[in-house]
């Protein structure tokens, strides 16, 4: 069932973001199969991915969070598709949205922000 509607803002990601960010990734790495991940993550074991993603670089992370609370409701990011120089125009593109906040096209404000975010810098194909 749909949760209740509010506004809601998309901006990049930033440090402060990584405990919630982490306990969403978390939540389809116990749940689901879609990560491919089997075992969950610490804060500080996802510092690293949330570092590759600065707002000025080539890969984003795009964040949805409530307008008044500020709770993130969801992500996108895009990474590297594959480590060969051939694919270095190419990413992979991924989002997660908190299960409470579903149905709602917060999923579709993030694509939009990070297509948005990545025309800005180096050309891309997706």
């Amino acid at each position: 069932m749909p949760s209740e509607r509010t506004e809601v803002q998309v901006r990049p990601g930033v440090e402060g973001d990584l405990e919630a960010l982490t306990d969403l990734y978390n939540h389809y790495v116990r749940e689901t199969p879609i990560t491919f991940d089997t075992a969950m993550f610490s804060p500080e074991e996802r510092r690293p991915w949330l570092l590759s993603h600065p707002e000025d670089g080539s890969h984003r992370l795009m964040v949805a969070v409530d307008a008044d609370s500020q709770e993130i409701l969801g992500y996108a990011t895009s990474s590297p598709y594959r480590p060969k120089p051939a694919y270095g125009t190419s990413v992979e593109t991924t989002v997660y949205v908190a299960p409470r906040a579903g149905r709602r096209g917060i999923g579709t404000l993030l694509y939009k922000a990070l297509f948005s975010a990545s025309t800005t810098s180096a050309p891309t194909t997706r």
